[in-house]
Formats: structure tokens, sequence, C-alpha cells
């Protein structure tokens, strides 16, 4: 009896230690004040011009000052505990604290660079307020029809067909989402990846299968630029592609190989020649959003190999290493992208 209690006293002992760790590593996130002067600074103008208003992931508000597009529109922010051991859905009050903040009014379209539920569960929510069509995957046209969202206003779009919003001319183009190193967190999240039947939440975040991922290349009279939401790619995908502007993906790319890397870097920046870059996708994804960008805490990024401050830096030098200007988008604000 003596010696089950000793062993009971150390597994507990071994329980709270583990416990005190983990919370430890949600207390400690990474460094983003190194970066400040990259962040670029808001400006108003009174020609014609394409502005962006960043707001937190691949959130981006898109206006020629006549016709609006907005990428994902994901506000919620379910926290470390919902999504490892809850259910999730659609956060109301964040949305609409998040719309006001963000001066979200009619927007012709939404479109999700891909279905997991961090890019796409707010979506029909945000495209039901605004009016605006929800365009996508047959897995982001699932999670409209299970929100409710009217038939009329989804729009499944195929590989490279190109969409007329005003003077935008949309493409999305068939790409891939990163790879997860671990492979039972990437069984999990990439493989069986379509949601076949209308998703009703409350569900499981990984309920939220990530369907298709793009490339989301946007020409329009005054410039041309390309969101790649997630830090994967498909060889030659982009050939033919040109964008004065690439707004980078880089969440997950600092834990892949160098190779990997190199040819993240060859195959979705340096084919399309840009003139300027922009790393996004590197802020918390459990952190309710705020005035400036949140760092992911340790222990998320533990979990998903995450390494934000390692996927800054990514983008920033090797923009540097080819004479590209790169630069930060800051939180809410308007930032000129284009002008006459």
């Amino acid at each position: 009896m003596k010696f089950v209690r000793v062993g009971l006293f150390v597994i507990g002992g071994a329980a709270v230690g583990l416990g005190v760790a983990l919370a430890s590593l949600m207390l400690v996130r990474d460094d983003l004040s190194s970066f400040e002067s990259y962040f670029v600074a808001s400006e108003e103008t009174s020609d014609p011009a394409i502005t962006v208003r960043y707001m937190g992931n691949t959130n981006l508000l898109i206006s020629d000052g006549t016709t609006t597009l907005l990428t994902d529109g994901w506000f919620s922010r379910p926290s470390t505990s919902e999504l490892l051991f809850g259910e999730i859905g659609p956060d109301m009050d964040a949305i609409s604290d998040a719309m006001t903040k963000g001066e979200i009014g009619d927007v012709a379209a939404v479109i999700p660079v891909h279905s997991h539920y961090d890019h796409a569960m707010d979506s029909p929510e945000v495209a039901r307020r605004t009016g605006a069509l929800l365009v996508g995957s047959e897995s982001t046209a699932n999670i409209g029809r299970g929100w409710g969202l009217p038939e009329d206003q989804i729009r499944v779009v195929g590989s490279e067909e190109p969409m007329r919003f005003g003077d935008f001319r949309v493409t999305l183009i068939k790409s891939q989402h990163f790879q997860f190193p671990d492979p039972d967190m990437a069984a999990a999240a990439l493989e069986d990846p379509v949601i076949t039947e209308p998703l009703i939440p409350p569900v499981r975040a990984l309920d939220y299968k990530m369907g298709g991922a793009y490339s989301v290349h946007v020409a329009h009279p005054l410039g041309t630029f390309l969101l790649q939401g997630s830090a994967g790619f498909v060889t030659g995908a982009l050939d033919g592609y040109r964008a004065e502007v690439v707004i980078l993906g880089v969440g997950g790319v600092a834990a892949q190989t160098k190779s990997y890397q190199q040819d993240y870097w060859e195959q979705v920046v340096r084919v399309l020649r840009p003139d300027r870059v922009f790393p996004v996708h590197w802020d918390s994804l459990t952190d309710p959003l705020q005035d400036e960008p949140v760092m992911p805490n340790k222990l998320w990024s533990w979990i998903l190999d995450f390494q934000a401050e390692a996927g800054i830096n990514y983008a920033l030098e090797n923009a540097r290493n080819d004479g590209i200007d790169a630069a930060l988008f800051p939180m809410w604000e308007e930032v000129v992208l284009f002008q006459q």
C-alpha cells in the first residue's frame, strides 16, 4: 500500500508539473517589438486608389472606393481549450465588434483562402450581414449552407476561373496547405479534406476541413497583387502570373525543411516578381483581436509548430536578399496599396 501511495504521489506531482509547464507556455510569446520599424503607416489620398485594411490572420478588406472585397472575414478567436477539447462556432459579438472597428459595410465578395475554421468559420455570417457573395470550394459552400446562407449568395468556383467584381478581376488558383511536420497533426488537419454536407456549428475545430487551398490573385487597373494564405505551393501553378505585391502567409513555414522554404519562396514570390512583400498569418489564433497584432503564445506555437517570429524573419530576410521591399500591415488602419 505504501508503494501505491508513493506511486500516486509521483504521478500526481508529474501531472501538476506538466500543468504548470503548459500554463507557463501560454504566458510566453514571441517578441513583436523588433519588427516595429516594418509596420507601414496609414495614409489618406484623394486620388483613385486600392486600399487594404488588415484585421489579423489573413483578413483583408480590399477596396477601390467603389467595390469592396473581403478575404476570410474570420473574427472569432476560440480559446486553446475550446479548440482542443470542445466545440466551436461563430462568436457573434466578436464579429460585430470587428466589423465596426474595421468599418466593414457593403461587400461584393467574401473569399476564404481555404475552409479551416481560422479562415471560413465566420465567412457565411459576414456574407449575410454585408450582402456579399460567399466564394470558394464546395467545402466553403457547405459551411455557408450549414449556416443557412441562401444558395444565391454562394458561388463554388473552379481553379483559375476568373470572376469580375467591379474593376477587380479575381482568380482563385489551386494551391496547397502548408505541411504539418507532425504526422498525426497532418493526418487530422489535411487528410480527408472535403466537407461533403452542410456543416452546422457548434462542431469540433477539425470538422472545418481544409476543402481546397487557393492562391488569390487580384488584378485591377491600378495594380495587381496575390494573397497566399497558407505556406504551401504547387510547383508551376503561378507560372505566367504577375503581381506587384505578394501578401505571403508565413504561419508554419519556419518549421519546414530548408529545401521546402526555398521552394516556397521560389514558387510563390520569385515567379511573380513583386516589388513588395507583406507577411501575414503569423499572429495569434486564440486571443481576441486587439488594437495591435498579438503574437501566439508558446504553447500554441508548440502544438502547431507555428514559430511566428521566425516566419516573419523568413519573409523579411528573403525579400532583402532579393532586393524586394518588405513591410507589415498595421491592424485596422487603411493602407494604400496602389494609387493613380
